[in-house]
């Protein structure tokens, strides 16, 4: 599946958790291959961490909040022209294909 969401592009949650739904962020990572994205700020969990050594370095043990991937169909990308969250669409010309917001076909690469 092709994945019109890319890192760096902010977001909006559209459905899942109560807590989630509405917020912004940025998109921090993408898995296309699982369809999933990671967005700054949204679905927080909390693992409980143990210790352990790297390079000779001690991490100390805890409680650490990380952001976990949530599906690519539960958020929608935000145009920058309207502010609105927007789906996209792809306009191919002589420099290759743009996407393109279906909401008011303003350019958002």
């Amino acid at each position: 599946m092709k994945v019109k969401i890319r890192k760096g592009d902010t977001v909006e949650v559209i459905s899942g958790r109560r807590e989630d739904k509405g917020k912004r962020g940025e998109v921090i990572k993408v898995f296309p291959r699982k369809g999933r994205v990671t967005v700054q700020g949204v679905n927080i969990r909390k693992k409980h961490q143990g210790q352990y050594q790297t390079q000779g370095r001690s991490v100390a043990p805890g409680i650490i909040e990380f952001e976990a991937p949530i599906h690519i169909s539960n958020v929608m990308l935000v145009c920058p022209k309207c502010d609105e969250p927007t789906r996209v669409g792809i306009q191919r010309d002589e420099d290759g294909a743009h996407r393109v917001c279906k909401r008011c076909e303003a350019l958002i690469d």
